[in-house]
């Protein structure tokens, strides 16, 4: 991923938390990926840390129309993902979706209650909603709207050794092409 995309990226993200009414911590920890595919506006997202304590975790995270975070699963974090500002499409497995037939039954919190749902379904999130997401509970999200900001409150995150990609060949963080000068400093290379 070039430089110049990652800055131009994070100036989006800062604008359209700034549009929502999100005030960033005085030394934001910022994360831009394209999971090592190099196809960032189709497959990729845009973080900030804004706490990664050992027993909780708290994003903000930026996304764009037809810009998917594909499908994963964690062995240990528990998380809400929270739509902020836009509409927020969430695709979810009860497993690995090679193990686990399309439309096997299973039961997720959406807004704090239990809702019945069913494997490779679709869940749109209004601004303000919520759907709590348990280890092994494998999902993907896009905006379905022209941007999308989301935030996730989760137990200890750790990136580098808790995201379980249903396509093995995708990575965690990208590899950087220095085009011009970084606007800010990765989480990757801090």
């Amino acid at each position: 991923m070039n430089r110049s995309h990652i800055n131009c990226a994070v100036k989006k993200a800062m604008e359209a938390f700034r549009s929502a009414g999100w005030a960033l911590p005085p030394e934001p920890r910022w994360d831009v990926t394209d999971l090592g595919l190099g196809r960032f506006d189709e497959i990729g997202l845009v973080l900030v840390n804004l706490c990664n304590e050992p027993e909780y975790c708290e994003k903000l995270m930026y996304s764009q129309y037809r810009q998917v975070t594909p499908l994963h699963t964690h062995r240990q974090k528990k998380e809400d993902i929270i739509c902020r500002s836009g509409r927020l499409a969430i695709e979810l497995w009860a497993g690995h979706p090679a193990a686990i037939p399309r439309g096997i039954e299973f039961t997720v919190l959406r807004n704090g209650l239990n809702t019945a749902f069913t494997s490779g379904g679709i869940m749109v999130l209004e601004p303000g909603e919520r759907v709590t997401i348990v280890p092994g509970i494998y999902h993907a999200f896009w905006p379905e709207t022209k941007d999308c900001v989301i935030s996730e409150v989760s137990t200890a995150n750790d990136d580098a050794n808790d995201n379980f990609f249903a396509d093995p060949a995708m990575g965690r963080f990208p590899t950087i092409e220095e085009d011009e000068p970084p606007l800010v400093r990765l989480v990757s290379e801090q």
